[in-house]
């Protein structure tokens, strides 16, 4: 056996690369896919095993009290206790801030826990944050109920309405929010003006990515403080798991980290072993989900019983020149409205397709279809529906990775199935 091959040079060699991470921001100019595959990760792992083992321990334990004093006068990077941090959590928050370009990430039990512990981080009694009002009802109903409990008041503007935002800053506004696109209208936010009122007025600025991802859409890039997704939706990608993220500068993100471990919004071992699968694919199903969502909405802007197609990569879209300049691809949701048809006749066509399943959510493998009417304002007046821009003929659909030709097909059936 040569020198080379002694067990102990071997172990060395396992040594010397196990601290290698592969780089976080500036990823040596290497593209999403592969940013998607490696970034954030140990070159050699424990085991020497491909993928990053699951961590199901809910302490760890230290060698002498001296280690526990080295631990926290000398900060190391270890870990104590399973509500701050673990280390497979680590490695996709490491490569969720690789993906959006961000210094840092913070990983939560889902995407509202994200929204939730970023707000609670930031914000105390008497201030104000300014919304967009074109987003998700439950982002609209924590602040307006129950951060309104804490002192904190929510001024909601027209979505995309940029002087009208700005008109609201007041000496007490914290933060300005928006989706982008927003759901479900897909409005598309011009980032840089948002990111430059929040600049030129020193208040801090969030968009909720979820439904361009980062790989349609790079807000950082941009100046936008804080990046939000439901990683539930595309990062994770096959509607197996929760989860929910928060990126921006370590600085910033620095009391959101410590107010998680109070909080305890963390997310279980296996979910982010199923965060970090389904990221390895992402690039590839994002390309999938851009094909399906655009021919799906053409299809559907040229059909007789579409009254209006939502879609920003459709020219009739009112955001289309900006999603156009700013956006990579225009992913997979789609919202549309029937011509003259009351909510039953909606419904109908929602019970002919026969390949996407009436769920909530999005951004899976598996297209997905419902009646914002019934799956999530059942309960609101008509007069609140109409406030919130939620007709009875209005139909949101999520295009998973399905063959978009059958998509078409399905979709053409029960639209002449039903007429």
């Amino acid at each position: 056996m040569s020198r080379l091959e002694t067990p102990e040079r071997a172990t060395h060699a396992v040594s010397d690369s196990s601290d290698r991470i592969h780089p976080i921001v500036k990823n040596d100019g290497r593209h999403i896919s592969t940013v998607a595959v490696h970034a954030g990760e140990h070159r050699q792992k424990p085991g020497d095993s491909i993928t990053d083992p699951i961590f199901c321990a809910s302490t760890y334990t230290f060698r002498d009290t001296q280690s526990v004093i080295d631990y926290i006068e000398q900060e190391q990077p270890r870990e104590e206790y399973g509500r701050y941090g673990n280390p497979g959590e680590r490695v996709a928050e490491r490569k969720l801030a690789a993906l959006e370009g961000a210094e840092d990430a913070v990983l939560y039990s889902s995407g509202m826990a994200a929204l939730v512990g970023l707000l609670m981080a930031k914000l105390n009694s008497g201030d104000e944050v300014i919304f967009f009002d074109e987003c998700y009802h439950r982002s609209r109903e924590f602040c307006s109920k129950h951060m309104s409990r804490f002192g904190v008041k929510t001024i909601q503007v027209p979505a995309c309405d940029y002087d009208a935002m700005e008109a609201a800053i007041t000496p007490n506004t914290r933060m300005l929010i928006s989706e982008s696109p927003t759901n479900p209208h897909l409005s598309v936010v011009d980032l840089d003006r948002f990111a430059d009122i929040g600049r030129r007025t020193g208040v801090e600025t969030l968009i909720d990515a979820t439904l361009a991802t980062p790989y349609n859409l790079r807000p950082i890039e941009a100046g936008v403080d804080y990046v939000l997704h439901s990683a539930t939706k595309y990062l994770g990608g096959h509607n197996d798991l929760l989860a929910g993220v928060v990126a921006g500068s370590k600085e910033k993100m620095e009391p959101v980290r410590n107010l998680r471990g109070i909080m305890g919004a963390i997310n279980g071992p296996q979910n982010v072993y199923l965060l970090l699968r389904g990221l390895k694919t992402f690039e590839l199903r994002m390309g999938r989900h851009n094909e399906n969502g655009m021919k799906v909405a053409e299809f559907l802007d040229g059909h007789s019983r579409v009254e209006k197609v939502y879609y920003p990569g459709l020219k009739s879209h009112r955001d289309y020149a900006i999603a156009k300049r700013q956006m990579r691809g225009f992913g997979g949701l789609v919202t549309f409205l029937l011509k003259d048809a009351d909510w039953r006749a909606t419904a109908d066509v929602i019970d002919a397709v026969t390949i996407p399943r009436i769920a909530p959510s999005l951004g899976g493998v598996e297209s997905l279809i419902e009646q914002p009417l019934v799956m999530s304002y059942y309960q609101r007046t008509p007069e609140e529906r109409k406030q919130f821009g939620i007709p009875d003929n209005m139909i949101r659909m999520s295009c998973g990775i399905e063959d978009p030709d059958d998509l078409i097909a399905d979709l053409a059936q029960a639209l002449d199935s039903t007429a």
